[in-house]
């Protein structure tokens, strides 16, 4: 496999895994859980998806063609107005992501050199990427977060429960004492 290929298939599997995370995270939190803040300066959980939504679609609409930073975005009203139900953010979340890997589908040998602009700046398609990648990190860090807060001993753990590594290794690996 080449490294044009290798690359996009290696942060395509990243962008998964970071969805799938905050798809967990929404099946542990109720419709009035989305809106819980530690206080009132503090983002929502509604609030950093409709952040992230504005972002996916912004950056990932016309990806190899358009400035990153689309004319119709309104970057501020992501952290007002957040949405009313689960339902409303799932479906807006699914969008942003469909945009994603709609964009991450057309990046191929003929283009993968192409520079392309985020907020005027010019970008290598890998620097762009990358970019986006670390900052949906970040944001889905903190709507797990903000669930464990929520759920607190309830919540149901996305990786190795904390003291669960010796079990973990010794199923996986046979490793260690359970």
């Amino acid at each position: 496999m080449d490294f044009q290929k290798g690359y996009i298939a290696s942060v395509t599997f990243e962008f998964q895994r970071y969805k799938a995370m905050g798809d967990k995270t929404f099946a542990q939190i109720s419709d009035a859980d989305i809106h819980w803040k530690f206080t009132d300066t503090d983002n929502s959980i509604a609030n950093i998806v409709k952040h992230m939504v504005g972002n996916m679609l912004s950056r990932w609409t016309n990806f190899l063609t358009e400035d990153g930073e689309k004319p119709w975005r309104t970057r501020d009203m992501e952290f007002e107005e957040p949405f009313v139900t689960k339902t409303e953010m799932i479906s807006a979340w699914e969008k942003g992501w469909d945009c994603l890997f709609d964009a991450l589908s057309h990046i191929d040998e003929s283009n993968f050199q192409n520079t392309i602009k985020i907020r005027g700046e010019e970008h290598s398609i890998a620097k762009a990427i990358n970019r986006q990648l670390a900052h949906y990190a970040s944001h889905v860090g903190q709507i797990v977060f903000v669930g464990k807060m929520i759920k607190g001993k309830d919540w149901n753990s996305l990786s190795i429960p904390k003291g669960g590594s010796k079990s973990y290794n010794q199923t996986m690996f046979g490793k260690g004492k359970p």
